[in-house]
């Protein structure tokens, strides 16, 4: 018996070491992504009238906020995700105000499900907390190399105002005050949807992505979402100086629909003040 409670004694010992181990592994592993992004410039009725050296001119000058680079490091759980900040072709100063509408730090925990995101609107400070948006991934058999990873396919589909709720557009929202005035008890079918393509790399086992993409069996690669595609240009697995991981934790906290409310209420005011000085 005391032989027997003896091998006993050994083997749980032997399993917490393991046990151990392994929460010791998952809470150091840890990957930095690289990524850019680049979005075609739709000028709408006004490109019509435009000729190509102009549109050129106007892309050129709009370079930094069709083009943008990022970074996301990640570990099974969590990730944080942070635009590059760059010099504004216009000024040669950081885009300041392009910043009002950009997605600011982003903190995802795949576990909880779970986001919170800084966000500063001509100078407050938000820091909105809410759930990380659903996506219906339809699997594909699809692969392809980005860099070393064979990458798989997969699709989904979501309402356009989801993926951009932190940015503004007059014309977003004219629309949605039609269908404001137009709603009824029945549910409206003409949502504006957003197709997404993702590749990601099962080798890579964890549900992280770019943005407000999650969900995969493995890292996305590349996203294609709209007229924007995020490319992943180069990963660094285990990184000898590892970076905490932590949700950002300073400014007023609000919840997607709340942030958008707020900005929309901010933008009308703007439009109201600079009518009542031209009447004047």
């Amino acid at each position: 018996m005391k032989s027997f409670l003896s091998q006993f004694a050994l083997a749980l010992s032997i399993l917490f070491i393991l046990t151990g181990f392994s929460n010791s592994n998952n809470q150091e592993f840890q990957g930095k992504a690289y990524y850019f992004s680049k979005s075609n410039l739709d000028l709408g009725s006004w490109g019509a009238r435009m000729s190509e050296g102009q549109k050129k001119q106007i892309a050129a000058r709009l370079k930094n906020r069709l083009q943008k680079n990022y970074t996301l490091t990640f570990n099974k759980e969590a990730s944080y995700f942070k635009e590059e900040d760059k010099l504004d072709a216009i000024s040669g100063a950081t885009d300041s105000w392009g910043k009002n509408f950009a997605q600011g730090d982003q903190y995802k925990n795949v576990k909880t499900k779970r986001l919170t995101q800084k966000q500063e609107f001509y100078g407050k400070k938000f820091l909105v907390k809410d759930n990380l948006l659903a996506f219906d991934w339809k699997m594909g058999s699809e692969t392809k190399v980005i860099g070393n990873y064979t990458c798989f396919k997969a699709t989904a589909t979501v309402p356009t105002n989801e993926l951009t709720w932190y940015d503004f557009s007059w014309s977003r929202q004219d629309n949605s005050n039609i269908e404001n005035s137009n709603s009824s008890d029945t549910e409206h079918d003409d949502v504006d949807m957003t197709e997404i393509q993702a590749w990601y790399a099962p080798s890579i086992p964890v549900s992280h992505g770019p943005s407000e993409y999650w969900g995969l069996p493995g890292l996305i690669l590349e996203i294609s979402a709209g007229n924007t595609t995020i490319l992943c240009s180069k990963i660094i697995m285990n990184p000898e100086d590892k970076t905490e991981i932590e949700a950002p934790a300073k400014g007023t906290i609000i919840t997607k629909s709340e942030y958008q409310a707020t900005i929309v209420k901010k933008m009308k005011e703007f439009r109201n003040n600079r009518m009542g000085r031209r009447r004047g």
